[in-house]
């Protein structure tokens, strides 16, 4: 089968600056510029809307001094309207050699805003499209809201169609402005347009509105669509455009007919790096690029991974230059852990590993997030706790208030007999240790000598991270340390103590 190479243009630095918010800054647009034609690979960019604003003039200006001497000045196309020629002169003035001339595809949108005849608007783009080529300016043309064109005035479209057939025109343009139809419409509508038109090029540009972008785009390119318009992350104006990964990957796995340039390897960088740019984060289960979308999460998942890549689709990590991941929480099981535990370097028997999987699923359940990075406090956590427990921290309060003294309420057991205790401190901590030590008073048993405190979080980690705190502690026998693990930093700390009571009752 002869495959047909499609063009992607990719619309993030205009159309997806319509985001909401977003603005880039002269130097990022060139920054994700260079990053789409070199490293992306995409054949076309559209960077920018003519007459915006001095800052969008030189922000085009830097683009386009880069692409002229590095040989992408015509893959680099800049959003113009009909307006006598003054986008025009603003194109000229920003060094830019190709023009996306906005127009009309609907009568709706000509009647109502335009209020014109079709023979004047036909005759205005002509003007145009002649002025753009006396000045050395290559002309694509976009049809404004062609979808409901389609729907509701086909005639018009058509008549509009044949005239730019006559036109020095290079591309045409077909956008679901208002992201309305359904697949089945975007492959009847193009398809429609095609058979009549085979010798023409024309690019079909679909928004999100209702989930449908890249559904519609598989349809578009099955009528024989020439080229896509995309967006990094689905970045765009409302629900957004059809997202590039997504995109890229279906044709890659879905239409062997169907070839394009785009690098793979560097989706997730780009996708990052806009994510940075622009501020507008990136839903973790974004298909292709989102944080969870290569996490396998269930027990059973990772076990299948274990036994021929049992849960292994075509949609693998690396193709994304990513690597899969298997998520630690309540519904972790051994197949999991080990997986994690492989990427460490480290190895458990069987009957560790199911006290480390049980430790984790505690975690789970009070909804903290353990990371593979906390792995070894874990390990070191629960395989430090060797000894029968005969002390039990049961509850505690702390209050810590402006102007106000620390203090703690403790309940602990001691060989089945309970004492509660209040105290104050310098510190929560200093708090929970005086009361614990009015506790043993009472018992006329004497608590070590606390020498050294050491807190430490997993590199990389962030606010809500399992916290570990070392305490050294020293009695007239012995120096001692013990662990204790919590994403709290003072309750980490109260239960290294707590380990340190039963040893010494021990």
């Amino acid at each position: 089968m002869a495959m047909k190479k499609i063009e992607i243009m990719d619309t993030t630095l205009r159309d997806g600056e319509q985001t909401s918010s977003v603005s880039f800054s002269a130097s990022e647009k060139l920054t994700i510029a260079k990053l789409l034609l070199e490293e992306l690979k995409v054949d076309r960019i559209e960077i920018a809307s003519a007459r915006v604003s001095e800052g969008e003039l030189q922000a085009v200006k830097d683009v386009t001094n880069w692409a002229k001497e590095n040989n992408y000045l015509d893959a680099v196309e800049v959003l113009t309207f009909v307006d006598q020629g003054v986008s025009i002169d603003w194109m000229i003035e920003a060094g830019a050699k190709v023009q996306n001339l906005l127009t009309k595809g609907s009568l709706n949108h000509l009647t109502h805003q335009l209020k014109k005849t079709s023979n004047q608007h036909f005759k205005e783009i002509s003007e145009v499209t002649l002025l753009a080529k006396e000045k050395g300016i290559e002309t694509n043309i976009y049809l404004e809201d062609w979808s409901n064109g389609m729907r509701n005035s086909k005639a018009y479209v058509f008549e509009f169609l044949e005239f730019l057939s006559t036109q020095p025109v290079k591309r045409i343009m077909l956008p679901d402005t208002l992201g309305v139809i359904t697949p089945k419409e975007s492959y009847d509508f193009v398809k429609e347009i095609k058979d009549r038109y085979p010798n023409l090029h024309f690019d079909f540009h679909a928004h999100n509105d209702y989930d449908l972008g890249v559904a519609n785009v598989m349809e578009a390119l099955k009528a024989g669509a020439d080229g896509l318009h995309l967006t990094i992350n689905g970045m765009g104006e409302r629900a957004g455009n059809a997202p590039m990964a997504s995109t890229i990957a279906v044709i890659n796995d879905f239409m062997p007919d169907i070839e394009v340039g785009v690098n793979e390897k560097v989706l997730y960088t780009v996708s990052k790096l806009v994510e940075t740019f622009s501020g507008v984060m990136i839903p973790a289960n974004k298909p292709v690029i989102g944080a969870n979308v290569f996490t396998q999460t269930a027990g059973i998942h990772a076990d299948g991974d274990n036994k021929k890549n049992l849960y292994f689709s075509d949609l693998l990590p690396e193709r994304f230059g990513r690597t899969r991941k298997y998520a630690l929480g309540k519904s972790s099981g051994k197949a999991n852990i080990q997986k994690n535990l492989q990427e460490l370097g480290l190895q458990l028997n069987d009957d560790d590993l199911r006290k480390v999987t049980q430790r984790i699923i505690k975690l789970g359940d009070k909804k903290q997030v353990v990371t593979k990075e906390d792995l070894p406090y874990i390990i070191s956590d629960v395989l430090d706790y060797t000894y029968e427990e005969k002390v039990k921290v049961n509850s505690y309060v702390l209050t810590h208030s402006k102007g106000l003294r620390p203090s703690t309420t403790v309940s602990v057991t001691i060989n089945n007999e309970t004492f509660e205790e209040n105290a104050q401190g310098d510190g929560q901590f200093d708090a929970f240790m005086n009361a614990i030590r009015n506790i043993f008073i009472k018992k006329k048993m004497v608590l070590p000598d606390l020498i050294d405190y050491a807190v430490r979080i997993p590199p990389g980690s962030h606010s809500d991270a399992l916290c570990e705190t070392i305490i050294t502690w020293k009695n007239p026998e012995k120096e001692f340390k013990t662990r204790g693990l919590n994403s709290d930093q003072t309750v980490s700390a109260i239960k290294a103590t707590e380990k340190m009571l039963n040893i010494i009752i021990n």
